[in-house]
């Protein structure tokens, strides 16, 4: 399943990780226009996650993740073959997201289902940790085909991707749910348990800053080696590789201190380091451009760390028969504040200078210290209420 994964997450930045180098240059687009082209993946997914992932309460969770792979796969080589501009693009990357949408949390759903009785926070966060060596793959994979045959070529490539998990799907043995009545839209029971809610919101909060910082992260580096210089080697694809790649470990590293020092102190403590080191970096994005690849790289520790707590939090607190109805709010609220993530980065970009601009990425930088800082108080608000229901 993680392999499989791996594959699925193939397509996932191939429009972050070209558009401030190709995509934008050639269709004229401004910073904001940009973002929100690259937030449409998360807002199809935001649109279709809540039914699809709800779905697996009722249906095979391997079903919905098998045709979620395949219009995924398909929507990614439509961009390369038909994306003219701002709109047919965003409406082309909406429906890959929207394919995702039955990729991401059916696949966990799936895996969940299929596991022994007992404590799966391990397992669950190698599953969601195996998402960063995907987005790292592909970052790099997308780089490379485009500044070598184009950005078209970089996006039909990465759509053969996800057939890895579409192999998954066919080897995995069939797991029918209990059979449930009812609506299948039916999140009551789900803003009923405060607990899960506050790993929720707090997930939501760390989508804000992991997807505003992939959106742009090829485009602040290409202004760093621009202004300040770098080693020939210190590419904008090596970077992107490898901040997303540590995040495996980081997530996996995150976690196991969850469980050793409690979930919410560990992820408060991760979320407020996450949010210092981005107010650093936004002021020091004039400095030298080792010092600046010295920071990102802790940025790349700390933005993730949190990532596998809080699902595993949240999969822990979870109703059994209400599980996929709690992905499914999960995954809303999370790509949701991804959208806005990528979007309101872009925005930030523009009004203070545009991506040549020091100003306009300190306060990107700002946004997305400010997004994570909700996260410390969605916890604290779910542990309040906690405490206020138990007897004195």
């Amino acid at each position: 399943m993680c392999i499989g994964q791996v594959g699925n997450l193939l397509p996932h930045v191939t429009l972050s990780a070209n558009l401030a180098q190709h995509l934008m240059p050639a269709w004229g687009l401004s910073a904001a226009e940009g973002g929100l082209m690259a937030s449409g993946y998360a807002f199809g997914y935001m649109l279709a996650v809540p039914v699809l992932t709800t779905l697996t309460d009722r249906i095979d969770a391997r079903i919905v993740l098998l045709c979620g792979s395949i219009v995924s796969g398909l929507a990614t080589v439509a961009f390369g073959l038909f994306a003219q501009g701002f709109w047919s693009g965003t409406i082309i990357w909406s429906v890959a997201g929207l394919g995702f949408a039955g990729a991401y949390m059916p696949g966990l759903k799936a895996l969940t289902d299929r596991l022994p009785a007992g404590d799966t926070s391990r397992a669950v966060t190698l599953y969601t940790s195996s998402f960063s060596v995907g987005v790292g793959l592909s970052f790099l994979v997308a780089q490379v085909l485009a500044d070598r045959w184009g950005w078209r070529a970089a996006f039909g490539v990465t759509g053969v991707g996800p057939i890895a998990m579409v192999i998954a799907c066919l080897l995995v043995e069939g797991r029918r749910p209990v059979p449930k009545t009812g609506r299948l839209l039916n999140f009551a029971p789900v803003f009923a348990n405060r607990e899960a809610l506050g790993y929720i919101f707090g997930y939501g909060a760390h989508c804000f800053e992991l997807y505003g910082i992939r959106t742009w992260l090829v485009g602040f580096w290409t202004f760093v080696v621009a202004h300040q210089g770098a080693p020939s080697w210190l590419t904008p694809v090596l970077m992107s590789f490898c901040f997303a790649v540590i995040s495996m470990p980081a997530s996996i590293l995150g976690n196991e201190a969850a469980l050793k020092f409690g979930r919410h102190r560990a992820i408060t403590v991760v979320m407020m380091a996450s949010a210092c080191v981005a107010i650093v970096i936004g002021f020091n994005a004039s400095a030298p451009a080792w010092v600046v690849a010295a920071l990102l790289m802790i940025y790349g520790l700390t933005v993730p760390a949190d990532s596998g707590a809080l699902t595993a939090g949240m999969s822990a607190a979870a109703v059994s028969e209400h599980r996929g109805a709690t992905l499914a709010l999960h995954s809303t609220v999370g790509f949701g504040l991804s959208a806005l993530g990528a979007w309101g980065t872009g925005l930030a970009l523009d009004a203070a200078g545009g991506p040549q601009s020091a100003r306009g990425w300190l306060l990107v930088f700002i946004v997305l210290a400010g997004g994570i800082l909700l996260g410390p108080l969605a916890l604290l608000w779910a542990r309040m209420v906690r405490l206020q229901k138990q007897p004195s």
